[in-house]
């Protein structure tokens, strides 16, 4: 907790993320289709002499978000001191970032979305309600990739998975800058099979990769 800890003092909207990359799967089946295309995207970071990292969410142990607000004050999350707390250090020292999921009910799964609500300690906040606010990690050249995995094959069925994964992240000032959106694909693992897709997705790695190397 020791880089936790240091967090605490300092504001996050005076660090400067180092060039690598972090990414998240937000499948609760280990080894399938998300964690594949997860592991391609981030083979074609490391290909291009970029760090990265990745955690399964499923592994990770915290909880949702309880609206404390004792962020707005604290500068990061303190009204749960949980998994999440290690994962904040690991963020904020990324310039780049990549969540896959798949769909769930039309929409991103729990792990995710509880994932994404835990971020909201990056706001910044006017006193009035409602009022104007911002994003402390705006401005530091992050960037981004989202993927999503459905077992349907009309685009419709995917319903806000995408969206749900972009606008949060674009609000707190990442770039997306690749998307991959994959349809009728449910088997275990499936996407090992579909080769054109684990190209993509490694391209979209090096997309990735170059973009960090630009804006360092």
């Amino acid at each position: 907790m020791k880089s936790f800890k240091i967090l605490m003092q300092q504001d996050v909207k005076n660090l400067t993320p180092e060039p690598k990359v972090m990414g998240f799967s937000g499948s609760p089946r280990k080894g399938g289709n998300s964690d594949i295309l997860l592991r391609h995207i981030l083979n074609g970071v490391s290909e291009n002499e970029i760090s990265a990292d990745s955690l399964r969410l499923a592994d990770c142990e915290f909880q949702p978000c309880i609206g404390c607000e004792r962020c707005r004050k604290d500068k990061i999350c303190t009204g749960r001191i949980d998994g999440m707390s290690f994962l904040y250090p690991k963020i904020i020292q990324s310039r780049g970032l990549v969540l896959v999921c798949p769909t769930h009910n039309y929409n991103i799964t729990a792990w995710m979305k509880a994932f994404i609500d835990r971020l909201y300690c990056f706001y910044e906040f006017d006193k009035e309600r409602p009022g104007p606010w911002s994003s402390r990690p705006a401005g530091q050249g992050r960037k981004a990739v989202i993927a999503a995995v459905c077992e349907q094959e009309n685009k419709k069925d995917m319903g806000f998975t995408m969206d749900a994964m972009r606008l949060p992240l674009e609000a707190l000032g990442y770039e997306i800058i690749g998307k991959l959106a994959i349809l009728g694909t449910f088997a275990r693992a499936k996407v090992k099979e579909q080769t054109s897709i684990l190209i993509n997705a490694s391209e979209l790695g090096v997309t990735l990769a170059k973009a960090i190397k630009k804006s360092a």
